[in-house]
């Protein structure tokens, strides 16, 4: 019989085959960078605070995203940025005369604020950039993940638009209504952040148990009531409503203060008018409250578990956040109060989003 090079196997080959992206993937490294994310976010949110309630925002008046990462190097540099800061009402109206020092005092709290953006920035793309090289992302997450980095930018993007607002002549603050604005895309960041990291840790249940349903429902009520009220906080902030009305639970002796609907048209009352902005928020936070309070008493029901334990510290972060509030108010909102409170709005976020999670129905596939 004539040899024939069919008759021979190939030779085994020495390279391996290739692995198709996400087969290597590891959900619970992937989870633990989120959260680490998260993390990050929830002290931005902490400093942006205390840059509101300082009046720091205004001081550099510049968007120099890469040049910016440095500050001040010479005493000209400090000098040209001092300058700049004497043209805008801020300095004129509130600020005039407090010198050099008095300036660098403020710079260095804002300049902090948007290192620690830029600081996010690297902490996220870095990590995902090599977690795709090495084919770790799970299967259908990377669009996910993508999306999360271009919101981020966003958010840069949308913290200069906030604090381009405060350079207008008539003003010394930033506009409330961009003040919101970056502070919501904050929450939805981290919110997304979370969620993508809980499902990846705590995959789809196999099946609900007893009451479930229905305990969600009042968890989900609970949250977005959570979510009302912080947006409400927004704009007390931004009009600074906390700085009047310091007693609690009446406002000005009554339950609903006189000049509750003395804006035209009526809707800018929401927004615009300090008593009634400010009543809003504690209306929602007691509701938020008694929501959360029904919503623990319910999880009794529940086996002992995460779902359990989650939705007890969601009541538990909601009651704290509660009397901060209340502290807060009655001291005329301190730097360090204000900062706590708008801190701990994080946790509330973070502990519903937990409950919500714990108790989610089942699905086929997917964090």
């Amino acid at each position: 019989m004539p040899l024939d090079a069919r008759s021979f196997p190939a030779p085994a080959s020495t390279t391996p085959p290739a692995t198709p992206h996400g087969d290597r993937a590891n959900p619970r490294a992937i989870a633990i960078w989120l959260l680490s994310v998260a993390g990050l976010i929830w002290l931005m949110v902490a400093l942006g605070g205390a840059t509101r309630l300082t009046g720091s925002g205004l001081s550099i008046m510049e968007w120099a995203p890469l040049a910016g990462t440095l500050p001040p190097l010479s005493q000209a540099e400090w000098q040209r940025l001092y300058d700049l800061y004497r043209t805008i009402p801020q300095y004129q109206l509130q600020n005039a005369g407090f010198g050099m020092e008095g300036f660098q005092r403020i710079f260095w709290l804002e300049w902090a604020h948007r290192f620690w953006g830029r600081l996010i920035g690297l902490a996220y793309l870095l990590p995902l950039l090599w977690f795709w090289a090495r084919g770790a992302i799970p299967r259908g997450l990377g669009p996910r993940l993508a999306v999360l980095f271009v919101l981020g930018g966003m958010q840069g993007a949308i913290g200069w638009f906030m604090v381009a607002s405060g350079f207008d002549a008539d003003r010394t603050a930033v506009s409330p209504y961009r003040l919101v604005l970056h502070l919501s895309m904050a929450f939805i960041l981290f919110g997304l952040v979370l969620w993508t990291a809980l499902g990846l840790l705590r995959p789809a249940p196999a099946g609900l148990v007893p009451q479930q349903g229905k305990i969600r429902r009042q968890v989900v009520a609970a949250f977005w009531l959570a979510a009302l009220t912080m947006l409400a906080g927004g704009f007390v902030a931004g009009i600074r409503a906390g700085f009047s009305y310091n007693s609690f639970p009446l406002m000005d002796g009554q339950l609903i203060p006189p000049g509750y609907l003395d804006l035209e048209p009526a809707w800018r009352n929401l927004t615009a008018n300090i008593a009634a902005v400010q009543f809003n928020h504690r209306l929602l936070a007691t509701l938020t409250l008694l929501a959360a309070l029904g919503a623990a008493m319910a999880a009794r029901r529940l086996p002992d578990g995460f779902a359990r334990r989650a939705v007890w510290t969601m009541a538990g972060a909601i009651g704290a956040q509660y009397a901060l509030g209340i502290v807060t108010l009655l001291h005329v909102v301190p730097v360090s109060l204000g900062t706590l409170h708008q801190a701990l709005a994080v946790g509330v976020l973070a502990a519903g989003l937990c409950a919500w999670h714990g108790l989610r129905a089942p699905r086929a596939s997917g964090p």
